[in-house]
């Protein structure tokens, strides 16, 4: 099992493909293993560098909170770790606001940024709807596999659940198969409610791809518009049908506008 000592926790990777480093950060409460639909496409032209963020996976869960500041941190310490000198990097939810964070802390790491299914935080920030955050809230407590079925609807489009039954059940597995703890869920919510890069953006000079589903219920797409608005040069995507996880939902396309955006920027 591949283990990076990164400062004073332990975190699980893996290597896939060859080519220009890609480096996925996964979002709130969920480890790696929710790239399973992308991650085969994206590796035909990068060698992927796939991890489990602090709190979650097989990494190790130390005590809260952890900041956005600290998370990007440790995606330096990994890309250290594995003699990896600049990268691109694609972040989706959360891991697009650690993701912004990276882009503007460690530029001289960065080759060109992803921006999946997030927002700029802070108070120009467009949050979900009541309804929705009344959803999240009720399912808090439910038993791990309970919670993760509840959420299919929320993560993935209507005709995709309809049409795709054994990868909903994947996704369930696997969201299912190393649960995050309480605490170390609570930890990382401290980053969700506390980034906020609106007043930075203008400062990222990487080459910058902001891509979403047009049906997204937890970060309303209109987040995106926001972030390609601010960032200087940004393509914008959004995927018609598509929801939260676009990156499962829409893998096919979703790959095909990542690589041909990284082809372009090589």
């Amino acid at each position: 099992m591949p283990i990076a000592k990164v400062g004073d926790i332990d975190l699980y990777y893996e290597i896939q493909g060859s080519g220009d480093p890609l480096v996925l950060i996964m979002g709130y409460g969920a480890d790696s293993g929710r790239w399973f639909a992308i991650r085969d496409k994206l590796a035909q032209e990068h060698r992927l560098i796939i991890f489990d963020n602090r709190g979650t996976g097989r990494s190790d869960k130390p005590e809260g909170p952890y900041t956005p500041e600290m998370m990007a941190g440790d995606v330096v310490g990994l890309l250290d770790a594995i003699g990896v000198d600049r990268a691109n990097v694609f972040g989706a939810s959360m891991g697009g606001a650690i993701a912004q964070y990276f882009a503007l802390i460690y530029p001289q790491r960065l080759k060109n940024l992803i921006l999946g299914c997030t927002n700029c935080g802070g108070k120009k920030y467009i949050k979900p709807s009541l309804f929705a955050i009344a959803f999240l809230m009720s399912i808090a407590k439910m038993p791990v596999e309970k919670k993760f079925q509840k959420m299919v609807p929320w993560v993935l489009g209507k005709d995709f659940i309809k049409k795709n039954p054994e990868v909903v059940k994947r996704y369930v597995e696997i969201s299912t198969e190393n649960p995050t703890p309480e605490r170390a869920s609570v930890a990382q919510y401290n980053v969700v409610i506390t980034f906020d890069t609106y007043d930075r953006l203008a400062q990222i000079k990487a080459s910058t791809l902001v891509i979403c589903g047009a049906k997204d219920r937890i970060v309303n797409p209109k987040n995106a518009k926001i972030l390609a608005s601010k960032i200087p040069g940004a393509e914008l995507h959004i995927i018609e049908n598509s929801g939260h996880a676009f990156y499962i939902d829409s893998s096919e396309e979703a790959a095909r506008i990542v690589l041909q955006f990284l082809r372009k920027h090589p």
